[in-house]
């Protein structure tokens, strides 16, 4: 699955800081954009599979999974 997020970049000293305003607490950092950036998309599946993780948990037996598609 592929999604595409906001990346804002900041200068930091010879570090670029990365951060996500559609994820909450999703940061990067590196002493590239380029590795900022990967950082960032690191963070943001983490926290994604953990809130999918937690939000599985305690289904109904009945319930139905399925997926959506968005764009």
């Amino acid at each position: 699955m592929t999604n595409e997020f906001t990346a804002i970049f900041e200068r930091d000293g010879e570090w670029y800081i990365a951060y996500c305003p559609e994820i909450h607490g999703a940061n990067g950092q590196g002493r590239s954009k380029d590795e900022a950036r990967e950082s960032l998309a690191a963070a943001i599946a983490l926290i994604l599979e953990d809130r999918r993780e937690d939000a599985l948990r305690g289904l109904p037996d009945d319930a139905e999974r399925d997926t959506v598609r968005v764009g």
